[in-house]
């Protein structure tokens, strides 16, 4: 589908928070989504400083987003989902029909049908979960659907696609990508602090360290996608013997890095569970 499809594709966020702006204040900064036919509700004004800056329609009723828009993006807490539909059902003064993209952490499509059941029969949903990295066009977005059509998911797939990977994967996956995915741009994050504390500790000044440190983790990345080696080849091959390198493997090990690498993600995919059970 290409970028002109969407200029007239009127697109709602109802709630406007971080994640509903790595999603649509990078679409509109990029021209696929035209800001005069993007509609974004939040609790406070506020939130919304950001949205107006950018030309979209802001408002702090969410009936307006559902009624005006062809595509709803539910971004609020996963805790607030009632209240939210609650505040649909009762602000709406038409019977439009949204195709609806939840990217409500661990609730699931069955729970979603049941909640937006009260606003139109057999709701079209697709359930995301994208991470913050979308903000820079490098961002990761899991789906899965109900109710859809092939078109329904063609557009959500494009548009996703604009801002990094998308991928269309069973539900039963959603948490478990969710918890590398989702939550790992925060433990990259910690280990680009650490890589450079440890350049500090060693005398490099911290703008430096911290670009460094940056860049080491985004070469490694392209490295993996371009060549299509395995991770641990490409380590092995940096490694000289009794090199620099290999020492510095032996120390992270020694600190069980990767132990508490696989921990994390384990963390946070048990905690997505816990969510999707209440």
């Amino acid at each position: 589908m290409a970028k002109h499809d969407f200029e007239s594709t009127k697109v709602g966020f109802i709630g406007g928070g971080n994640m509903a702006r790595a999603i649509g204040a990078s679409l509109i900064r990029k021209g696929i989504f035209n800001p005069n036919n993007v509609w974004v509700s939040a609790r406070t004004d506020k939130t919304l400083d950001l949205w107006k800056d950018l030309g979209a329609n802001t408002t702090l009723i969410n009936g307006q987003v559902f009624d005006n828009c062809d595509i709803v993006f539910l971004a609020v807490k996963p805790n607030m989902l009632q209240n939210a539909v609650d505040s649909i059902y009762g602000t709406k003064k038409q019977d439009n029909k949204p195709l609806f993209v939840s990217i409500l952490v661990g609730i699931q499509l069955h729970t979603l049908a049941e909640k937006l059941g009260l606003l139109i029969k057999s709701p079209r949903i697709i359930r995301c979960t994208p991470n913050t990295p979308m903000m820079v066009g490098e961002g990761i977005t899991v789906y899965c659907s109900m109710n859809t059509t092939n078109e329904d998911e063609l557009m959500v797939h494009t548009l996703l696609s604009h801002i990094g990977i998308a991928e269309s994967v069973p539900e039963s996956l959603m948490n478990a990508i969710g918890g590398l995915s989702g939550s790992g741009p925060a433990y990259a994050y910690l280990i680009i602090e650490a890589l450079s504390d440890g350049a500090v500790k060693m005398g490099v000044p911290r703008p430096m360290a911290i670009k460094f440190a940056a860049q080491v983790l985004v070469g490694a990345g392209k490295m993996v996608l371009e060549t299509g080696k395995h991770p641990g080849q490409l380590k092995d091959e940096v490694c000289s013997a009794g090199g620099t390198t290999i020492t510095g493997v032996h120390a992270m090990e020694c600190g069980q890095v990767r132990a508490s690498m696989m921990n994390a993600v384990e963390a946070a995919v048990k905690k997505s569970g816990e969510m999707s059970s209440k």
